[in-house]
């Protein structure tokens, strides 16, 4: 009895090596061109080769395409070429903006600065004098009471918008999109003109926390309600079909199902105001030592750790300390949207 021989898949629409050298040369022909274009005309320097390299080898690749295939495979590899462009033009700012801080940070970054605060030591003394330990536990402080503040009333108001949908969702959603606009500084003179003048008079963490909720709120609602807008009305009818109330399919049955994109919510409001400076210098008052309560007393931050190394330092230490504090507060940016995507990941019970 003899077996029968399987056959093996064929993909006649995949490029073959031959196809995939010849791609490769034409990519070595544009640069050589490009080169060319750089000495003969009045292109100059890397953007000038770039510019010229883009345009010969989608050129190149348009015709290899339209020799080999048709019109149709030729105007896509074109389009393909422009995607990828678009692609690299959005990460070369990014590596770039990630590189220069990584690069210049790590000179600023040393065990001492995770133990003391700046009470003891000035912008200008060596880098291991002192610390920013002040800043880091003052960003925490002020951005999570910010959020503490801010998603119950976006949550509450996407809600409104996608639920209720009452007689005031159209004035309401109107005023979240302006809120959006807001100038970080209107935040900050609002705050300090509201409470701090004639009610608290002393620059607190809490009253930085009330200022940057000003600006993650509408963030957070947009968001929210972008993402509730996703669920399926299936979901609630079912839920209303059990005999369920509003509330109850609402909190049992659609919150629960756009967690992950309430996550997301979260992960934008404070990518909005993590770095906020303007309303910071207001109305936090910017201290240098450690502070735990945000009701009582200045109290630092990164941005801060950040503005005054920069404005009252101008030595090579106080521009170490600078950028050792943007590396911490990159990384901690990392962190967060690190247990965003853990949290995000986990089923619902």
């Amino acid at each position: 009895m003899t077996q029968t021989a399987i056959p093996k898949p064929q993909t006649p629409w995949g490029t073959s090596m031959a196809q995939r050298m010849a791609t490769a040369s034409l990519l070595v022909l544009a640069g050589v061109l490009a080169g060319g274009a750089i000495e003969l005309t009045g292109l100059s320097g890397k953007l000038g080769f770039a510019a010229a390299y883009f345009f010969f080898a989608s050129l190149l690749i348009f015709v290899q395409q339209l020799r080999l295939r048709d019109l149709a495979a030729a105007k896509d590899s074109l389009l393909s070429s422009f995607a990828l462009l678009a692609m690299t033009m959005t990460l070369i700012p990014i590596v770039s903006i990630v590189a220069t801080v990584v690069l210049k940070g790590y000179k600023g970054i040393h065990f001492g600065m995770f133990t003391n605060d700046m009470t003891q030591a000035s912008v200008n003394d060596p880098v291991q004098a002192g610390g920013l330990i002040h800043a880091l536990i003052g960003t925490i402080i002020m951005v999570g009471g910010a959020l503490i503040v801010s998603f119950p009333i976006g949550l509450l108001t996407a809600l409104y918008l996608t639920e209720i949908r009452g007689k005031l969702a159209r004035p309401i959603k109107f005023l979240v999109q302006a809120m959006s606009g807001v100038p970080s500084i209107v935040a900050g003179l609002f705050i300090l003109s509201i409470l701090v003048i004639p009610v608290t008079q002393e620059l607190t963490g809490l009253m930085g926390s009330l200022a940057l909720s000003i600006l993650m709120i509408p963030t957070i609602a947009r968001t929210a309600e972008e993402m509730l807008l996703l669920i399926p009305n299936e979901l609630r009818e079912a839920g209303v079909a059990l005999g369920a109330t509003q509330w109850r399919t609402v909190s049992g049955v659609v919150v629960p199902a756009a967690k992950s994109g309430l996550v997301t919510a979260v992960i934008l409001g404070i990518a909005r105001i993590i770095g906020e400076t303007a309303p910071i210098l207001l109305v936090s008052g910017g201290a240098d030592a450690l502070n735990f309560n945000p009701m009582s007393g200045p109290m630092g931050s990164l941005p801060f750790y950040i503005w005054k190394a920069f404005l009252t330092g101008g030595t090579e230490e106080a521009y170490a300390r600078a950028w050792g504090g943007m590396l911490i507060l990159l990384i901690l940016i990392f962190v967060l949207f690190g247990l965003a995507r853990f949290l995000s990941g986990r089923k619902v019970a």
